[in-house]
């Protein structure tokens, strides 16, 4: 019988000692689980990458799985890594959108799938869908305004656009021109895409070097076509910056910034390239908790000059 009574008590002891440990640590069925997030790009280039790494910054930290896939600047094919996402059941859907004017399917397919979709960097402006980035039109407008004052106000003046299905060079150009507008002595003469691309603006400036276009700055809608202008430049003889052509672009890519140290683009506008791809994550797992989402989440532009310039190296 003593046998048995302490036979009882140990028991009694596991039992207790399971209780206590069983409140101290979660069980592995909690149903806490790891939110699984797919995000779709056009292209991963030098700034969308920048944009890709943020997110992916900001996944690790929230313990979030993040898929990336790029859509080599096509929109069927972006239409069908969203649809692959929604096969494969992730929590949630991250664009930057290939065509802003052809996000509408993407997002019906997500919604019909009670799966929440954010748009990051491109914003093809649907109410009830969040987007994250920055006011293209600011962009456009803070680096014509250095360029004119740079100019001191005269001269012609060129833009180079991004793809113009994006909002982004629409509201960039917008930008461009709104500046000239208020500068009496400044005119643009020529405007024409070159797709965000360096080897396009390169292959632009030469066309327009060739044909006698006669221009004092270049507004352009990134720092790639910048750098290809620039470029174009150079091979043309072409003097840069104080005296010469002003180039400017935006994104402050680490090359426009070396570029810009160098004397040769003139300025540049910081698009927080990290805080878009961050600030996307983050409110695609609110989503997921349930929590609203402003349809527009804004990440300021800024100017990026000579006197500010050591400010945005390494970001």
């Amino acid at each position: 019988m003593k046998k048995f009574g302490k036979l009882a008590s140990l028991m009694a002891v596991i039992a207790v000692s399971a209780v206590v440990l069983s409140g101290c640590s979660a069980p592995a069925d909690s149903g806490t689980k790891t939110v699984k997030i797919g995000a779709t790009f056009p292209v991963l280039d030098a700034f969308l990458q920048k944009v890709a790494d943020g997110m992916q910054k900001e996944a690790t930290a929230d313990g979030a799985k993040l898929t990336v896939v790029a859509a080599d600047n096509k929109v069927d094919t972006q239409l069908s890594q969203v649809e692959n996402f929604i096969s494969q059941k992730v929590d949630a859907i991250l664009v930057v959108a290939v065509d802003t004017s052809a996000a509408g399917p993407m997002t019906d397919a997500a919604k019909a799938a009670g799966i929440p979709i954010v748009y990051v960097n491109r914003n093809p402006s649907q109410t009830g869908v969040p987007y994250v980035g920055s006011q293209s039109l600011v962009s456009g407008t803070l680096e014509m305004t250095q360029l004119a004052k740079l100019a001191g106000g005269k001269g012609n003046v060129v833009i180079m656009e991004g793809e113009v299905t994006n909002e982004a060079a629409l509201d960039r150009t917008k930008g461009c021109n709104d500046v000239v507008a208020q500068n009496p002595g400044m005119k643009v003469v020529k405007t024409a895409a070159a797709d965000w691309d360096r080897a396009k603006g390169q292959a632009l400036m030469e066309n327009w070097l060739q044909s006698g276009v006669k221009f004092d700055v270049v507004c352009a809608n990134n720092d790639e076509m910048a750098l290809g202008a620039i470029n174009a430049l150079k091979a043309a003889g072409k003097k840069l910056g104080a005296g010469g052509v002003l180039v400017g672009g935006v994104d402050a890519t680490a090359d426009a910034l070396a570029s810009l140290a160098a004397g040769e683009e003139a300025t540049t506008v910081f698009q927080d390239a990290g805080g878009q791809g961050g600030g996307g994550v983050k409110a695609a797992i609110d989503l997921v908790n349930g929590k609203k989402v402003a349809d527009y989440v804004d990440v300021p532009y800024q100017l990026v000059t000579l006197d500010n310039i050591n400010d945005f190296k390494g970001k």
